[in-house]
């Protein structure tokens, strides 16, 4: 009885795969096939009606059978093609980028150079991100300008570059506020100033430099008093050239009163500086003061202490 049962079982198995084995698709039979030359007629065809990932599916197969042979031209470039359309940028441009390498002679060569670039434009994160892959972006365009100096898309991969430094500019600016934001007043001075020798036309010029005077102006106030009359000196020289500049300028006042802010705070410390000279008292507190100002730097600051004092 037993044994019949099992015998049952073997067979209503065998009868399963039999089945699931008929019931098999006929992409899935023309993927698991040695015929290589319907492969690459489907892979096209599944390509121009749009269906990419079985496109891809077969493409892949092919890829290497293809290699070296004549046929491998165009299927490089609709393997290419067929990740950029399934928004795969990453493996899109690598593809793009080798057909141009490899085939620099043909006349499908521009475009992929230019749509490898334009896989990099696609792939650049929004500007509080990391930016490598927008400047590898911007790289890559120019390169393509670079060799391609008449093409068409010339004025497009301009358009695509400076949209590209829009973002690394408001990165910039953005970084330069955090310091602000964070109370890391010199470096926020630092992270300003080479914003602007960057990009010296950006938009955000005249804020920038509003914020310069006020970081600088915060980094003397917080300095010890030794130190104070020169980065005081400093605000003053940013405020009065931010007025030169921009004499209605809707910051004007706030910068004016930076400047006076400065000026007065310069008197000051010149005042605490000649009382420490005659008076023991004072002398100790400003002593105390700089080295509880030392224990409060964090370890990087302390690391710069002798080029940075606070």
């Amino acid at each position: 009885m037993f044994k019949k049962q099992l015998t049952l079982l073997a067979s209503v198995l065998a009868l399963l795969i039999i089945t699931l084995g008929s019931c098999k698709s006929k992409y899935e039979k023309l993927k698991a096939s040695n015929d290589y030359a319907k492969k690459y007629q489907e892979a096209i065809k599944y390509y121009n009606q749009k269906d990419y990932n079985k496109a891809l599916g077969l493409f892949e197969v092919l890829v290497e059978r293809y290699r070296g042979r004549a046929e491998a031209e165009d299927l490089f470039y609709y393997y290419a093609f067929t990740n950029y359309k399934l928004k795969d940028y990453t493996s899109a441009r690598y593809h793009f980028k080798t057909f141009a390498d490899t085939y620099p002679s043909s006349t499908r060569a521009e475009e992929c150079r230019f749509f490898s670039a334009y896989c990099y434009y696609l792939d650049s994160p929004i500007y509080s991100l990391d930016q490598d892959n927008t400047m590898k972006a911007i790289e890559a365009l120019q390169l393509f300008i670079n060799l391609y100096p008449k093409s068409d898309r010339v004025t497009e991969a301009s358009k695509l570059i400076q949209n590209l430094r829009d973002k690394l500019e408001t990165k910039a600016y953005a970084n330069a506020k955090l310091y602000l934001t964070i109370s890391d007043y010199q470096s926020a001075v630092i992270a300003f100033n080479n914003a602007l020798r960057d990009y010296p036309d950006t938009k955000y010029a005249e804020e920038m430099e509003y914020l310069t005077v006020k970081a600088q102006y915060l980094y003397a106030n917080h300095s010890l008093e030794y130190k104070q009359e020169e980065r005081y000196n400093l605000a003053e020289v940013y405020a009065n050239q931010f007025n030169e500049k921009y004499p209605n300028s809707t910051y004007g006042h706030d910068v004016k009163t930076l400047a006076k802010d400065s000026e007065r705070g310069i008197q000051n410390a010149k005042h605490i500086l000649a009382e420490a000279l005659s008076n023991d008292r004072v002398a100790k507190k400003l002593a105390e003061k700089g080295k509880d100002t030392l224990k409060t730097q964090p370890p990087s600051e302390k690391n710069q202490q002798q080029k940075i004092p606070y």
